[in-house]
């Protein structure tokens, strides 16, 4: 009887999983519609449910019984807390006769790929240096005075205004530096990231290398919006290099990227040496590094002498526990008239780094600006896993 109970649940017993949604951002709520079915004529007591997905920190196995010809079905809710390429499945059952003489394991081979984008915080107090030669177009009238200053130069080329002289840092450098005016075209934004594993801090979220991926990826979003072409250059495990594009399809292509982007062991000044011929001239630099010793601000230089505006932000080790002071970075930068930023760890660990926790919502702009929600994250359509 043993064996016949059991026999009954191995040709009775199935399982489906369906998801609600085909990628998400870290801090969203990730949902699962689980139905177990038993067409069998022996009810199954105990069942075991053996999940083996990858997204960390989501637990779903769980032990249930069901009865003969029946169905039962339940939501399971979890949180994507790191960023990467994930496997949501496949799941194994396993049960038996009530005595357990006779068990079966039933693998279920269902299982879907999981994106987890990283987060996107707001940077109001970031200030990226604009590209575009000094003199195209013509500056706002208050440009001159109330807007430009010394943080925003670059070195004179033949042809540039002796008007838009910067005297104070051609005193300094002992060459001619021209000012670049707010109002002027704006060229594209080239995001350098550094990953070189040598000169990362910290551990796991609380790291320069997490918060490196989540600034790039809030100042694309911050070019994109505001109409820039955004390019990303990082050297991880492979190469990564994404020419400036604009659009909505950009914006995914650089989440995506940074989504699966690992460390790898070259380091900032080969990247910036190897890329300088095709970065291309009178664009916007923003270069993200938590390399404080600033070994890689020599080959920085040249570039700038080639028509790219630098923006540096550098990563503060020692609010990630490290042991190196940015200050002498710092002052060189500030030396040679180059715009930086330094990045705290509290500037990107806020509840926005954490966005939402409530799955996807899709909205529409109406042509009197405002906007309305057009599909609640409870109102999305379930896809089974396959």
């Amino acid at each position: 009887m043993s064996y016949l109970w059991a026999r009954s649940l191995a040709k009775g017993l199935r399982l489906t999983r369906e998801r609600r949604f085909g990628w998400a951002q870290v801090g969203d709520r990730l949902e699962e519609r689980f139905t177990l079915y038993n067409d069998g004529w022996a009810p199954a007591l105990w069942i075991e449910i053996l999940d083996h997905s990858t997204l960390p920190e989501y637990h779903v196995s769980r032990a249930t019984g069901l009865g003969r010809g029946s169905q039962t079905h339940w939501i399971t809710r979890g949180l994507c807390t790191q960023r990467g390429l994930f496997t949501l499945g496949p799941t194994t059952l396993r049960s038996g006769d009530p005595f357990a003489f006779y068990t079966v394991t039933l693998p279920c081979l269902a299982s879907d790929s999981l994106m987890v984008l990283p987060p996107i915080v707001p940077l109001p107090a970031i200030r990226v240096a604009p590209g575009g030669r000094s003199g195209e177009g013509r500056p706002r009238p208050y440009t001159l005075e109330r807007t430009t200053t010394a943080s925003t130069v670059r070195p004179y080329t033949p042809g540039d205004s002796p008007r838009w002289i910067h005297w104070p840092t051609t005193a300094h450098q002992g060459a001619p530096f021209v000012r670049l005016f707010d109002g002027a075209p704006t060229g594209d934004w080239w995001i350098v990231l550094d990953m070189d594993q040598t000169v990362q801090v910290g551990a796991g979220q609380v790291s320069t290398e997490e918060h490196g991926i989540i600034l790039a990826a809030s100042l694309a979003e911050l070019g994109l919006r505001a109409g820039r072409s955004v390019g990303l250059v990082a050297q991880g495990e492979t190469l990564l290099w994404l020419p400036p594009q604009a659009g909505a399809t950009q914006r995914f292509k650089i989440l995506q990227a940074l989504a699966l982007l690992r460390p790898g062991t070259c380091p900032l000044a080969e990247v910036l040496e190897g890329a300088r011929a095709a970065l291309g001239r009178q664009a916007s630099l923003l270069l993200i590094t938590a390399a404080a010793e600033g070994q890689w601000l020599a080959t920085l230089l040249p570039l700038r002498q080639r028509g790219m505006v630098p923006t540096v932000l550098l990563l503060e080790p020692l609010s990630f526990g490290g042991t190196i002071s940015p200050n002498v970075t710092l002052a060189r930068l500030g030396e040679q008239g180059i715009s930086h930023h330094l990045i705290p760890r509290d500037l990107l660990d806020r509840p926005e780094a954490r966005p939402g926790a409530q799955g996807h919502w899709a909205w529409r702009v109406l042509a009197s600006g405002r906007v309305i929600a057009t599909q609640r994250p409870d109102e999305a359509e379930w896809r089974e896993l396959r």
